[in-house]
């Protein structure tokens, strides 16, 4: 019986060896890719042949790894949003709801505006039309705003399995793509400030959100195959039913830190990812004032997007201010930082880079404070490390409700980092209770069956296996809202109950009258005696 086991495992290892994957990658976000490269890597080393079209290639490629360098379609988005817009927010934004609203209308919308150029681009650009003519076992797309990569798939006639990879929570209808439910009563937008346990105003919120941003979404696929269709003169299929027939989708979340979701088999859960054992040296300078630290270290960064030098003066002397109130050291990830750091004061650091997942290894680093990254959140959790969450856009605010509702940290809005605030939140993050249970919710997280990189190229290997032969979506996906919400059936079951109400009416009357009739025939004829 055990050869026979033995016989089906190679044999399944080997029709997954030696495929050729394309990997798509559109959105010129450094965080995004941090997530998809080491799946793709892991995938070179299993002798897989990986071709990927990026915006932040390697210096020196993997073997088995070619890369399409996109580079010179639009800037890399790093350090490019500006905070002090969101220190002080327009009027329309200080409304109750409506200015909510109104926010994540205009970031869906934006985010929309942007992949749709990033398509036109891409159409264009030679070295993705030479790339797409050729033929692949699997493809991989990134799973986020835009599909026009699904779109160029069917056009160039690349008949792969498709698995999708999405490097935040998915974004408003996307897990109906597997069969999932995605409803706003309790499952959060990824821009709201929600946990999924919501009052009814916020529900009110939530589904309007939910419903504008999915008409968002379906214009822009609506754009995206115009667009594909002009450019190269041959029909493809709704953008949606092309969207309904991926195989997979891997999700960079997990339970224990960002709540539970509706899933089916096909939606996976791959929460930090990126998280691999390193050996990244600390930097001489850094690893130093660590050492020499009496009392802790607090890491303060508002990653790879946000450009911490667009703080305003103000916030930036209130932040100064409560980190001189301390009594730990800081290390501050700041853009405008000499190359060899700055000191200011007696107890923080400014760098313009830091090694932030090797940094919150070192048992002299107490906790993180930065803008809710979903990256930097996984790695707090991933060591064990409180977090003072001070959000700013996207799923900043998402990530900070996720870590207050786990009870791993605070929430302090950009608007409110007066000195006082700020050092009170530190103090919460730093009490004993905080981060014991930091360590609790962190021994959770590592509870798993296996590393979530081996559980993504499992499945992805599962793909190229077996394809579309064993369906992981429901069928739901595939049915309209009338039926999905059983609307049908409540018509039916309306109509026959009023059927039968009207049938007993009738009845009951007929009856009525058969008795009042007789009775006053025997009435008139005992009279007539």
């Amino acid at each position: 019986m055990g050869s026979f086991y033995q016989f089906w495992v190679i044999f399944f290892l080997n029709e997954a060896q030696s495929a050729r994957i394309l990997g798509l990658f559109p959105h010129p976000g450094k965080s995004h890719q941090i997530v998809f490269d080491p799946v793709m890597k892991a995938l070179a080393g299993r002798g897989h042949e990986i071709t990927v079209m990026t915006f932040f290639p390697h210096l020196v490629a993997p073997e088995n790894y070619k890369e399409v360098n996109l580079q010179s379609l639009t800037q890399p988005q790093l350090d490019f949003i500006t905070i002090d817009s969101y220190e002080k927010p327009s009027w329309i934004k200080k409304i109750p709801i409506v200015g909510n609203i109104w926010d994540q209308y205009i970031q869906h919308i934006d985010l929309a505006n942007h992949a749709l150029e990033i398509c036109k681009k891409m159409i264009q650009f030679p070295p993705v039309v030479d790339t797409l003519k050729k033929q692949y076992d699997l493809v991989i797309v990134e799973n986020f705003a835009g599909d026009c990569m699904l779109g160029l798939i069917s056009a160039f006639g690349i008949k792969a399995p498709v698995v999708g990879l999405s490097s935040p929570q998915l974004l408003p209808n996307k897990a109906r793509r597997m069969g999932a439910d995605d409803n706003p009563a309790y499952v959060p937008i990824v821009t709201s400030s929600f946990s999924h346990k919501m009052s009814f105003f916020q529900r009110v919120e939530n589904t309007i959100v939910h419903y504008l941003s999915d008409k968002v979404y379906q214009t822009l696929g609506e754009n995206e195959r115009r667009l594909i269709e002009e450019s190269f003169g041959r029909r493809i299929p709704d953008i949606q039913e092309l969207a309904n027939n991926q195989s997979l989708i891997l999700v960079n979340s997990y339970h224990v830190l960002n709540g539970v979701y509706p899933r089916v088999p096909g939606i996976v859960e791959v929460g930090g990812i990126h998280i691999q054992p390193k050996n990244d040296t600390i930097p001489t300078l850094i690893e130093k004032y660590l050492n020499e630290s009496n009392h802790g270290v607090i890491l303060f960064s508002f990653g790879s997007s946000l450009c911490s030098s667009s703080l305003s003066r103000k916030t930036e002397n209130e932040l100064i201010k409560s980190f001189s109130k301390l009594k730990q050291r800081v290390i501050w990830k700041h853009s405008e930082s000499s190359e060899g750091g700055s000191f200011i004061g007696k107890n923080i650091l400014r760098v313009k880079w830091i090694p932030q997942a090797q940094l919150l290894q070192h048992p002299k680093v107490l906790a993180l404070v930065g803008h809710g990254g979903l990256l930097g959140i996984m790695e707090a959790v991933t060591f064990g490390k409180p977090i003072v969450a001070i959000p700013v856009y996207a799923d900043h605010r998402s990530n900070a409700a996720a870590v207050e509702t786990a009870g791993i940290g605070v929430i302090l809005p950009i608007s409110d980092l007066q000195a006082n605030n700020f050092v009170r939140a530190i103090e919460i993050v730093l009490s004993q209770r905080m981060r014991e249970r930091a360590r609790h919710v962190s021994a959770m997280w590592h509870d798993r069956e296996q590393l979530p990189l081996d559980t993504a190229v499992y499945w992805t290997e599962r793909v190229i296996r077996w394809g579309n032969q064993s369906p992981l979506s429901s069928q739901s996906k595939y049915l309209p809202f009338y039926q999905y919400a059983l609307l049908d059936v409540a018509a039916f079951l309306t109509l026959l109950f009023t059927l039968l109400l009207l049938t007993l009416y009738y009845l009951t009357k007929y009856i009525i009258n058969f008795f009042k009739n007789n009775y006053l025939k025997v009435v008139i004829k005992e009279k007539s005696k």
